[in-house]
């Protein structure tokens, strides 16, 4: 059934509807050249870009014919405004500046529609339509962005998965850092690897948990969750100062209930394997030191590592202890030896070296100087008497 001319829509006639019709480019060509001269970021676009703005405003003018023919179909009409928008342009027109069109369009619309009115009647009809029409074109915008960041934000937390598994696995390089460098980090800041269990099993839970704490402490991470395990990569440094170590702490507490433990701060995301590959060895062995701290450093697990099989825990044993005391010469490494053997009882381990205590106590202080452990503390004892002992065995089988 054809329309009648005296048929209204929002109170307006159909010669008035199809004269708003033919005008509908003219309408959003005024529109962009409005947006051009009073938006000085939008002639910065590159021409593509404008020209998707304009097509997108000229789907939105044909958009609010339809809609004042039928209202109820306003939802659907004005999200196709922005259904062929491409991605590119949500990347490089802000939410506000989105906004910030659609109200300079709505103003040249405003000033430009009384034309196309029959009476005085038809005016306030166009103008209350508009308005309305713009709060719906609004909430498309808000629709489509939120669309776009919800699609970035899967993808980025894929792109980080994929990132926090290179570095676990030990990948290559340059893959891992083209891909964090396309998450905003820093390549070249300084990195550490903790890894404990997820506080749930809710993916978006443990994201939520982990950034909001990290954003306490202003420090970036990269996290993942790895079946049973979380891991996330902490930038900045984190064990030079009371402070840095106090960051570490905060950050355990949005892991769940086991052990934490921490790998050794590296240069840069480049070394981070080597954090992680500390941090997951200290995890598998932490549970041989019930008193472990929370959270605790893959270095002050050397013993446990040592005695799972860890040859790297071996390794630094023997470089950073055994060797050290074994080059300062035999008086020094006798000594130590002596006192761990006397139970840390000073007079006891003087009487069978036939030395003064005191000089005992010095020569302990020159250890402690060299590897960094105090034999009187009762964990640092047991690093060095099991890092003595791991040189002992390598030096039997020839490996040292």
């Amino acid at each position: 059934m054809t329309e009648s001319p005296r048929q209204k829509h929002h109170g307006l006639s159909a010669k008035t509807l199809r004269q708003l019709e033919r005008a509908s480019g003219r309408l959003a060509s005024a529109s962009v050249t409005a947006m051009e001269r009073r938006l000085p970021w939008f002639g910065r676009l590159p021409a593509d870009q404008r020209a998707s703005v304009l097509l997108i405003i000229q789907t939105g003018a044909a958009g609010f014919v339809s809609w004042l023919r039928d209202s109820k179909e306003a939802l659907k009409l004005t999200t196709e405004a922005f259904r062929g928008a491409p991605t590119e342009l949500s990347r490089s027109v802000s939410l506000r500046q989105a906004v910030g069109l659609v109200r300079l369009a709505i103003e040249v619309f405003e000033e430009q529609l009384p034309e196309f009115a029959a009476n005085e009647a038809e005016r306030a009809a166009l103008i209350e339509g508009i308005l309305r029409y713009g709060r719906e074109i609004a909430f498309a915008t808000a629709n489509s962005y939120a669309a776009a960041a919800e699609a970035r934000g899967a993808w980025d937390a894929r792109l980080e998965a994929l990132v926090v598994d290179g570095i676990v696995r030990g990948d290559a390089e340059e893959s891992v850092l083209s891909r964090a460098s396309a998450l905003g980090w820093d390549p070249a800041a300084s990195a550490t690897a903790l890894v404990g269990n997820p506080p749930s099993d809710d993916p978006p839970t443990v994201v939520f948990e982990v950034r909001s704490r990290a954003a306490r402490v202003s420090r970036p991470v990269l996290l993942s969750v790895q079946g049973s395990r979380l891991v996330v990569v902490v930038g900045g440094p984190t064990d030079g100062t009371a402070k840095d170590r106090e960051i570490l702490a905060k950050l355990s507490a949005a892991f769940g209930e086991g052990p934490v433990v921490a790998g050794p701060t590296v240069p840069s995301l480049a070394e981070a394997h080597q954090s992680a590959a500390e941090a997951l060895s200290g995890l598998r062995a932490v549970v041989g030191w019930p008193a472990a701290p929370r959270p605790a450093r893959s270095a002050d697990l050397l013993p446990e590592r040592a005695l799972s099989g860890d040859a790297e825990a071996e390794r630094l044993l023997i470089e950073e202890i055994a060797r050290p005391l074994e080059q300062a010469g035999p008086t020094l490494l006798q000594t130590v030896e002596t006192y761990l053997e006397a139970g840390g009882v000073l007079e006891t381990c003087a009487r069978t070296l036939f030395v003064h205590p005191n000089t005992v106590r010095y020569r302990l202080r020159r250890a402690a100087e060299l590897t960094g452990r105090n034999a009187a503390d009762p964990r640092d004892a047991l690093v060095l008497r099991v890092a003595l002992t791991v040189g002992r065995l390598a030096r039997a089988r020839g490996l040292w």
